[in-house]
């Protein structure tokens, strides 16, 4: 008997490999995204006799994609419970349909001691498996979570004040399968770049000088960057051959940080900057920054300055903030700050400032315009009284008066 032929052996070995089932493979991966709140109640006895069924909200907070929101009842929320239980839930505060999720709440002791109540849902997942919530609005918690007679003789209460956690892990499903090979690519580094250009001055064509200092650039990417700047070298009464531009009402600092914002298109480090100036806080830089943009037509160094701003909104910064923001239509950051005022527990800190008295002189319609928002929101009522502060508050120096066009003037950052 004749051997098969090499090519008549290569046939059966290709027939045998297309013969074997292909395997392919994938995992279906539950878990949860978790996220905690802090809520705080203070007052606590001036919160009794509310009526059962009412409660006391939260503020909302984001876990896993949607809106969540603690719900407190001093007096409980069965009417058949005659007020002898305090009720706490954990409401779905956003839309949403069939949202699973696991839950825990934690009464914490205030003795130091760590004593705490923990009522987890966490730890009966395997038992009943997350809980399901149909549609906004829909609760999970405790009707009895604490004998209110109980509660008010505990390590929980102290100074009028309990304090709890509520942890949201929200379900979340997704599928494992083997990727595709793939060639990594680098990031975009033309930023980095550019950067590195202005720092060298390689190839500048233009110097700016701010204060005692000077600065190389480049008139096309400035141009390209800014339309202030491309109407001044390129536009129909600009000169796209002058060389030196002596710049005023910026400071150095300021002017630099704007340059690197320029080339980089990434936000400059606020605080490595405020580190090199005396009496210079980040605020006070963001607030110079935002004017520079504001001047120069950088609507997005705008916003990421009304960001930084919104963030850092304090009783000491509103004040001036809200004017900076009212001066250069910065609307959601001027609404921010309306709020932020407008709080019954930030009002009363708030008018006591100097800020708040130059805003008074300088703009009285936003005045106004404070009154009208906590109207609206219900933020608080009775007469509004105002105590001076005879003491300079760090954040609101850079609210030194107002110019002959009646626009608040911002404190120069170095002396």
């Amino acid at each position: 008997m004749m051997p098969p032929s090499p090519s008549a052996a290569g046939d059966a070995a290709r027939r045998r490999r297309q013969q074997r089932p292909l395997v392919s493979w994938s995992k279906v991966v539950n878990e949860t995204v978790n996220g905690t709140h802090e809520y705080t109640v203070k007052g606590y006895s001036l919160a009794k006799g509310m009526g059962a069924g009412k409660y006391m909200s939260s503020d909302t907070f984001t876990v896993g994609g949607y809106q969540w929101a603690v719900y407190f009842y001093p007096d409980g929320k069965n009417p058949e419970d005659n007020a002898a239980y305090v009720s706490v839930f954990v409401a779905l505060a956003s839309e949403g349909t069939d949202v699973r999720a696991l839950f825990e709440l934690t009464l914490l002791d205030r003795s130091g001691r760590g004593r705490h109540k923990v009522h987890s849902h966490f730890d009966r997942a395997l038992e009943s498996g997350p809980y399901t919530l149909k549609y906004r609005g829909s609760m999970w918690g405790y009707k009895r979570f604490f004998r209110r007679t109980a509660l008010e003789t505990s390590d929980f209460l102290k100074d009028d004040c309990l304090s709890m956690h509520c942890t949201v892990g929200v379900v979340r499903t997704r599928i494992e399968a083997p990727r595709q090979l793939s060639i990594p690519v680098p990031p975009s580094d033309l930023g980095l770049c550019l950067n590195e250009l202005l720092n060298a001055g390689i190839g500048s064509d233009i110097v700016f000088e701010v204060g005692d200092e000077s600065f190389k650039a480049h008139k096309l990417i400035l141009a390209a960057r800014s339309p202030v700047f491309r109407a001044q070298f390129f536009g129909l009464i600009g000169d796209p051959n002058m060389d030196r531009v002596v710049v005023e009402d910026v400071e150095s600092p300021i002017f630099k940080a704007m340059l690197q914002y320029i080339y980089s298109d990434v936000f400059p480090d606020v605080y490595e900057l405020s580190g090199s100036l005396s009496m210079c806080t980040s605020t006070i830089l963001v607030q110079h920054l935002l004017e520079a943009a504001d001047r120069y037509g950088l609507d997005r160094l705008k916003l990421l300055c009304e960001e930084k701003l919104c963030e850092e909104i304090s009783s000491d910064t509103v004040a001036a903030t809200l004017a900076l923001a009212e001066q250069h239509h910065c609307t959601r950051l001027k609404s921010a700050c309306l709020k932020y005022a407008a709080v019954p527990g930030n009002l009363g800190a708030v008018m006591q400032t100097e800020g708040f008295g130059l805003l008074e002189e300088s703009c009285p319609a936003l005045l106004l315009e404070l009154l009208e928002t906590i109207a609206t929101g219900d933020a608080g009522s009775g007469k509004l009284c105002r105590k001076r502060s005879d003491s300079s508050v760090i954040g609101l120096d850079l609210a030194e008066g107002v110019d002959s066009n009646g626009r608040r003037t911002l404190r120069r950052l170095v002396d």
